[in-house]
């Protein structure tokens, strides 16, 4: 099932135009990795997506339905964590809810039975001073789910951990993925994070920026793990280098 689709988009920033002729989908329960390098488009492409600016040509679809232009359809989670320093954890994550007209009381109620899930228990009443790096990333992330419809845009969200916090904020988000029912959209520079992550990548190149490859992964439960230590992985690898020139 289609859940996330974009038409034939086509984006000018000060008559320069940036991306064109882009499809993609997002099928439920995917992460979809946007990969490319500086400059190709990519948050451009998610602005749109987000409804925070419009195309000057193309269509975006959320389960069938047209959200061109509409933000707040599609959670869009940026590089930074944007925690505001002086708003406890939880009233933090519950942001969204208190946008939507919640009280600040039920925000905190719907948000709070969440926070063992996203590994986060007993922090609610703490400030973002006091989490670790990845504890700050986790709580960001469930903001994210919490203002989305099932659907959320991820813009390098691990690129300031360490590898070995990002190591295992990787597999801790692909188990939370299933057990919430999330499908993302995942932007990254990361050749190794594209292909450990992902189910499809997208490879966006060329200015304007345009799709020109779609490389499909094999199933993550047929995959030997260490998978980035494997052949298999090394040939993905190199099979993206190529094709992003």
């Amino acid at each position: 099932m289609v859940i996330l689709r974009a038409e034939n988009i086509r984006k000018i920033y000060d008559g320069r135009t940036i991306i064109q002729d882009i499809n993609i989908e997002l099928r439920k329960g995917e992460l979809v990795s946007l990969l490319g390098l500086s400059g190709s488009g990519k948050t451009t492409l998610f602005h749109v997506l987000a409804g925070l600016t419009l195309p000057e040509e193309g269509k975006v679809f959320l389960e069938g339905k047209d959200v061109t232009g509409k933000p707040g359809k599609v959670a869009y989670m940026l590089q930074k964590d944007m925690l505001l320093a002086h708003k406890k954890v939880i009233d933090n994550v519950s942001l969204p809810l208190v946008l939507q007209g919640k009280s600040k009381k039920e925000a905190r109620q719907k948000a709070d039975p969440f926070f063992e899930e996203f590994g986060l228990a007993g922090t609610q009443y703490q400030y973002p001073v006091q989490l670790s790096g990845g504890m700050r990333q986790r709580a960001a992330l469930l903001r994210t789910w919490l203002a989305s419809e099932g659907v959320a845009l991820l813009d390098e969200p691990f690129s300031a951990l360490d590898s070995i916090t990002k190591t295992t904020i990787h597999r801790w988000y692909l188990d939370v993925m299933k057990k919430i029912d999330l499908s993302t959209l995942f932007i990254t520079h990361d050749i190794d994070e594209a292909i450990l992550l992902s189910d499809r990548i997208y490879i966006l190149t060329g200015s304007p920026g345009v799709i020109k490859d779609e490389i499909l992964l094999p199933p993550r439960d047929q995959r030997e793990d260490p998978y980035n230590l494997t052949s298999e992985f090394l040939s993905f690898k190199k099979e993206i280098l190529s094709r992003m020139g």
